[in-house]
């Protein structure tokens, strides 16, 4: 008897997905996992990406329908969306935690500022220093900006709060 197919078991499954670009990051504590449902044996999911343009969204896309083919769903259908946009606060408290241990300063909340000035308040993965300097305001990735530790010396990333 084939095991009844739920939306927790998809996420368990989608878990194991990787962020191509940050190895360390499910797509689901990415928070880029926006929906999912199960209508039968039909499954769909959407992603929302972090940024429009993002170049790593076919990858994810793929990535997502690999695993789901290889756990048994036939044809599942995955759509980028747009239609709530993507929030830094969809980032799971384990994804924070990953991106420390990674080496990138997690967004702090977006609940706490209302510009672009947050940017310059970065604590340090690497020694938890506070203080730091925004360098530059973009990374190498648009999700990213460049901070300098002085407590450290060390360079580090922020993933950007939106």
């Amino acid at each position: 008897m084939k095991e009844r197919l739920t939306i927790s078991k998809i996420y368990s499954w989608l878990d194991e997905v990787k962020d191509p670009e940050i190895p360390v990051l499910s797509l689901v504590d990415l928070g880029v996992v926006t929906e999912v449902e199960i209508n039968g044996e039909q499954v769909r999911i959407e992603l929302t990406p972090t940024f429009t343009g993002c170049p790593a969204m076919d990858m994810m896309k793929s990535e997502v329908i690999e695993k789901l083919k290889n756990n048994g769903v036939a044809n599942p259908q995955v759509e980028i969306s747009f239609r709530v946009p993507w929030s830094s606060e969809f980032i799971s408290e384990k994804g924070k935690i990953a991106l420390k241990k990674f080496g990138l300063a997690p967004p702090p909340s977006n609940k706490l500022f209302t510009d672009l000035e947050i940017l310059g308040d970065a604590i340090c993965p690497r020694c938890s220093g506070s203080n730091t300097e925004l360098r530059n305001p973009f990374g190498p990735t648009l999700c990213r900006s460049i901070h300098f530790c002085y407590d450290c010396k060390e360079a580090f990333e922020q993933f950007k709060p939106l």
